[in-house]
């Protein structure tokens, strides 16, 4: 386990290029809609006494004043956006099983399918753990997008059926038979705080599965998505103290990416530093995301391949194998 983490944090340091590109990735993804709540900000203020008062310090009169009289993207510009309110926000949302603003619905399906898209790619290239130029490594992502995308179809159902169906049934059902009758406030809460950790535990059983199940499609070279589901299924079975284990450690490091954001974040502030610490944050947001699939491919390779192993062979014109089938006999 911490040796596949260790294995996992050195590919990851010998791929900043990953990192550069998934953060880049996400930067342009969020510009269109940074683009148009700033010229809604600035139709709003005008050449208003308020702008004054918003260029010297934010003003809570202006923006609630701001929120009335919006809509669409600019609806989504509350307080909560500001630092670790934001991650704290997020956080709450995916526990309560609430879904995203509208107005920025369709940038998180974009960046879903764009993550889709290069996944093959990224796992290809932490698998090898060697550069394999940027020819092999779009050539993997179209190898394998069609069949995460198959792969996708079945984790919307399970997870649709977990944060619509579970989740009703043990927040909006269960919960409220449990606390009928009682009188403590705290009990009530320890009840909720236990439902939680059970819809946890699923939730990270479920994520287990389907990562090691991406793995062994990209390490194997998996054409069948149903069978990479139920191969992942039983290496996650098979090695349960280290998949959770490795898991653990990763959402350890995740959080103490948090907790340095949390000491730094300006919690209210939206100048050009708060600007500056949000991207810091992303970028080692990028590393954590990027570690969870190094290191669970190297816990992977380690028990059921030798290290660096992948079915596929490397897509590089002229060695690949197509160019020796057309070559002369």
């Amino acid at each position: 386990m911490v040796t596949a983490f260790l294995d996992g944090l050195m590919r990851v340091k010998r791929a900043p290029w990953l990192v550069i590109g998934l953060w880049l990735s996400t930067l342009l993804l969020a510009l269109p809609l940074s683009l148009a709540l700033h010229a809604m900000l600035g139709e709003h203020l005008g050449s208003s006494m308020a702008a004054q008062a918003v260029a010297e310090g934010l003003s809570f009169d202006w923006w609630n004043e701001f929120l009335a009289q919006t809509t669409g993207v600019g609806k989504t510009f509350v307080p909560a956006i500001l630092g670790f309110a934001a991650i704290l926000q997020n956080l709450s949302g995916v526990a309560d099983a609430s879904g995203p603003p509208s107005p920025v619905v369709w940038v998180v399906v974009a960046q879903l399918l764009l993550s889709t898209f290069l996944l093959g790619g990224l796992l290809d290239r932490l698998a090898r753990d060697r550069a394999i130029g940027a020819g092999a490594f779009f050539a993997a992502c179209g190898v394998y997008v069609f069949r995460f995308l198959r792969l996708s179809v079945v984790s919307i159902a399970v997870y649709a059926f977990l944060f619509i169906t579970v989740h009703g049934w043990l927040f909006d059902r269960l919960y409220p038979r449990l606390i009928t009758e009682l009188t403590v406030e705290r009990t009530a809460f320890f009840y909720r705080l236990g439902l939680y950790a059970v819809f946890g535990a699923l939730v990270l059983f479920t994520n287990l599965v389907f990562d090691y199940a991406k793995v062994r499609a990209v390490v194997e070279d998996r054409r069948s998505m149903i069978g990479a589901l139920s191969a992942g299924f039983r290496f996650v079975r098979r090695n349960p103290g280290a998949t959770v284990g490795l898991y653990g450690v990763n959402s350890l490091a995740f959080v103490a990416v948090l907790f340095a954001y949390y000491l730094v974040a300006p919690s209210a502030a939206a100048d050009a530093l708060a600007f500056a610490i949000g991207q810091v944050f992303i970028v080692f947001r990028v590393i954590v995301r990027l570690q969870f699939a190094a290191s669970q491919t190297a816990l992977f390779q380690g028990r059921l391949a030798h290290a660096g192993y992948v079915a596929r062979p490397v897509a590089k014109w002229p060695d690949s194998p197509a160019a020796e089938a057309t070559g002369p006999a």
